[in-house]
């Protein structure tokens, strides 16, 4: 008879756990056990634990082949971690822990069929919009015990995606025309915060990332070749440490070419940064200095730019969008000042993986312009008459 017991987790909560015999290992001969911990309450524990046994009962005394969802996540999650970041695997683990497990843990993985995985999401899309992002974990999951041979087949792959409906009214694209861009830096000007008006300069003219942003250096700005190397990324893990690491992808290093007014505002900023830092008992007279610092002359908060940007929105009264948008905007402007999509691929640092985002404003541009075009033929045409 299993027993459950009582444990202290690192933070000193109170939770519980339990050890249970499910068979024997087809492959060394050896008793196999499954654990499972974390259990708030000891009736909870109790619950699961009597499932499992009655499990056991039902269907006798489990061969290795035969796996429980939550053990098989376990040894999928010891090969993920190696190959993600640490901001990514705390995100991935929480979205497991809180989501995917409590629908999927306690079943026998090759129990779970389309129709349990069909119902699942259905209640997960009437929960929050990230329902997609939650059965994409659980399939990749499903993948792994797949490719173990654990299961014959991924269920999450049979899944009907419910959909939200559209609501009337036309959805608010997240970039800005040329002239709404014009209309930001006729109030966002050196005058009135050289910082400010510098970083949104340089989000607006070089479509760079916020992360990959913050984390410039000057050693990155090369005023004699007018270029932006973009070699690194701001995050924020789940506890809000800032963290510097690498681009996502070998096509987000990348060097961007800048324009000369750019280069010029950026040279303009440098100078301020010096004499105001330098006030401060701060010596920005180096490469490693960070182009946009905090007073402390540490990292700028991740919501730092979206504050400026937020109430300079609100003075202006321009259509609301993120500072993502910008990255969005300059990939409509790039196409309609006829730059090529590859191009405008790889200046953004865009891989195939995620070349949609780019083909998603293109699209929205390219509609704009058949719509002129159209125009411009009725025109053409009536012009006699």
């Amino acid at each position: 008879m299993a027993k459950i017991k009582k444990y202290t987790t690192k933070t000193g909560k109170i939770r519980y756990e339990f050890q249970v015999y499910v068979g024997v290992d087809s492959l060394t001969g050896r008793q196999k056990t499954t654990r499972r911990r974390g259990f708030k309450t000891r009736k909870e524990a109790s619950i699961v634990l009597s499932r499992l046994e009655l499990e056991i009962e039902k269907r006798g005394l489990q061969e290795d082949e035969r796996r429980f969802f939550r053990d098989v996540c376990a040894e999928w999650m010891e090969q993920y971690r190696l190959t993600v970041r640490e901001s990514t695997l705390e995100e991935t683990q929480r979205i497991i822990r809180v989501h995917v497990l409590p629908a999927f843990g306690d079943m026998l993985i090759d129990q779970v069929t389309p129709n349990v995985c069909q119902k699942v999401v259905n209640k997960w899309f009437l929960e929050a919009k990230s329902y997609k992002k939650w059965l994409n974990y659980a399939s990749m999951i499903f993948d792994y015990a797949l490719r173990a041979e654990y299961v014959g087949r991924n269920p999450c792959t049979l899944v009907t995606m419910p959909r939200i409906q559209e609501q009337a009214g036309e959805k608010l694209e997240n970039f800005w025309t040329r002239d709404e861009l014009n209309t930001f830096f006729d109030y966002m000007t050196p005058k009135r915060d050289v910082e400010q008006f510098t970083m949104f300069r340089v989000l607006a003219y070089s479509g760079i990332r916020k992360g990959e942003l913050l984390a410039l250096t000057w050693k990155d700005i090369d005023f004699e070749g007018s270029t932006l190397r973009v070699n690194k990324t701001l995050t924020q893990e789940l506890g809000g440490k800032l963290i510097v690491q690498p681009p996502k992808s070998r096509a987000g290093r990348r060097t961007i070419d800048l324009d000369d007014s750019t280069m010029r505002y950026l040279r303009q900023w440098k100078g301020v940064q010096h004499e105001t830092f330098l006030g401060m008992g701060f010596n920005t007279n180096n490469t490693s200095q960070l182009v946009f610092a905090s007073n402390r002359n540490h990292f700028r908060s991740m919501n730092t730019p979206t504050k400026w940007l937020n109430k300079a929105i609100k003075v202006t009264g321009l259509k609301h969008i993120s500072i993502h948008g910008f990255r969005h905007t300059h990939a409509s402007l790039l196409y309609q000042s006829g730059v090529g999509l590859k191009e405008t691929q790889q200046r953004l640092g865009h891989s195939r993986a995620d070349s949609s985002v780019t083909l998603d404003v293109y699209t929205h541009t390219t509609e704009q312009q058949n719509v002129a075009a159209l125009q411009s033929f009725e025109d053409y045409v009536e012009a006699n008459n």
